[in-house]
């Protein structure tokens, strides 16, 4: 039963957080590196504040967002030391940096001109582009990188460097992640004698699997949240997903041959079945791209999806499965009796990605905590 919740809630285990952080540390290729907790996105959908509380009272001193706004929620929520924003932040906001002790990314030349045109001493790290392209000075100009850090280390509070590994979690990519850790390392080397404290490289994949005597940090992401960077990925033993999410039954019916269920008639009835209506759709986040695709679970067994996934609502056979009655809890994510269904899963069947699952599961989800 779900009591004390409404339709559709996802239960977040803090400890397993926590263990997955350890268990982590343990595997990391250097073992001296130190944890910068990713939290950007809601912590992948995990609640940024609970989270980072948490982790910051259990020892992180570095977090790292996508935004102002998410730098700022954090903050005053109770997240201590370090905030790094990994992108963008509008120059006239640069006040804001400073008032709350944030750590502002600097994505390229004109962008740390226009911070530095501000007069004030924001904290920055330069972002490099070693192969993504996406932000950052272009490493293949080793003469330029190191002239423009120059610049900005005399007019800014630059602290540190960092690049972004794009394929650090495909073993078949190895080349190509080296060849930008190398890159991150020649730049690192050329501006030594600023004595920058924080230059990392090493993304939750790359942590693992590589290796870099210049990076200080593992930043650590989807991992910490029990999930695979990649579907194929195999994780240190006893990473767990931190995340379930789980509704109930609202209605049982029987249907007949030739019925069709759902938007559009997508599934037509073959033989007399049961059905469960589950008061969770696309609008909570649930994909609409598994209709009569994916499966929920329900006392232990799988539900496939008959129809198409709803705004609000979806659709499942129970016709074999015992006990299915109003209230029954559905499982969408996590585990039912000895079966398990991973946001990984989900994310395999319609060709994405775990974080997206889970990044995806809307506000009007209630979120409850277990520690």
């Amino acid at each position: 039963m779900n009591e004390g919740f409404n339709r559709s809630w996802v239960e977040i285990n803090l400890q397993t957080i926590l263990n997955n952080l350890n268990i982590y540390k343990r595997y990391l290729k250097v073992p001296t590196y130190e944890i910068m907790a990713v939290v950007k996105a809601d912590a992948y959908g995990h609640g940024d504040t609970v989270v980072s509380k948490y982790l910051s009272d259990n020892g992180i001193n570095h977090f790292a967002v996508s935004n102002i706004d998410e730098a700022i929620h954090i903050r005053e929520s109770g997240a201590e030391g370090q905030i790094l924003i990994l992108g963008y932040t509008p120059v006239e906001r640069a006040e804001e940096l400073i008032q709350y002790d944030i750590t502002q990314a600097l994505l390229s030349e004109d962008y740390a001109e226009k911070i530095a045109s501000q007069g004030l001493p924001v904290k920055c790290q330069f972002a490099i582009d070693t192969g993504m392209r996406r932000i950052g000075l272009n490493a293949d100009d080793l003469d330029d990188c190191e002239r423009i850090i120059r610049i900005y280390a005399d007019k800014l509070k630059l602290d540190g460097l960092f690049t972004h590994l794009c394929v650090a979690d495909t073993p078949e990519q190895n080349e190509f992640t080296e060849h930008q850790i190398k890159l991150f390392e020649d730049i690192a080397a050329r501006v030594s004698d600023l004595n920058l404290p924080y230059c990392h490289c090493m993304n939750s994949a790359g942590g693992l699997w590589h290796h870099s005597d210049v990076s200080c940090f593992a930043r650590l992401g989807i991992i910490l949240y029990g999930l695979k960077p990649d579907y194929m990925n195999n994780l240190p033993k006893g990473i767990q997903p931190a995340l379930s999410w789980k509704s109930v039954v609202s209605m049982v019916k029987e249907v007949k041959p030739g019925d069709t269920i759902g938007y559009g008639r997508s599934f037509t009835v073959g033989n007399s079945m049961k059905i469960a209506t589950i008061p969770t759709g696309y609008a909570d986040g649930y994909p609409r791209l598994l209709s009569n695709k994916g499966w929920v679970l329900i006392n232990g067994h799988i539900a496939p999806i008959v129809g198409r996934v709803c705004m609000d609502q979806m659709m499942v056979d129970v016709t074999e499965i015992p006990n299915v009655e109003f209230e029954s809890e559905v499982v969408l994510i996590g585990r039912s009796g000895d079966a398990t269904i991973t946001a990984d899963d989900l994310a395999h069947l319609i060709g994405t990605i775990g974080y997206e699952i889970v990044c995806g599961i809307s506000k009007r989800v209630e979120r409850a905590y277990i520690d």
